[in-house]
């Protein structure tokens, strides 16, 4: 049996006025088939709401929905990088997807990814 070891990372997006930090064990992520995360490349873990804190840059986030518009894809308006979304998980809580990408000092290719076929979710 392996223990599951959380850590704290800082991340945001590529301009810097969205900054958080996340608690979590960064075992492994998702690559997504959608046709939002199809175009932007992200690859996606999800922690809950409460082992997320958002920093900075509240004020410069803006929202895009779509589909089931149960997740809220936040990016950045001063230089459009999606770095984190809020939404529900299938428990009812309230998660945070996190772009892996955006985090800081991590190796993505070093991260176990497995494919979601969201196309046909």
């Amino acid at each position: 049996m392996s223990e599951t070891t959380s850590r704290t990372y800082t991340g945001g997006c590529h301009c810097g006025a969205v900054r958080y930090r996340v608690t979590m064990d960064l075992a492994g992520a998702i690559t997504c088939n959608c046709s939002m995360c199809s175009k932007t490349g992200a690859v996606i873990t999800f922690v809950p709401a409460d082992q997320f804190v958002l920093l900075s840059g509240e004020d410069v986030l803006a929202d895009y929905q779509f589909n089931k518009k149960i997740i809220h894809h936040h990016f950045c308006t001063r230089c459009g990088i999606r770095s984190f979304a809020r939404g529900i998980g299938r428990d009812g809580g309230e998660i945070r997807a996190i772009n892996v990408r955006c985090l800081d000092g991590v190796d993505v290719d070093s991260v176990p990814i497995t494919k979601y076929d969201g196309r046909s979710a």
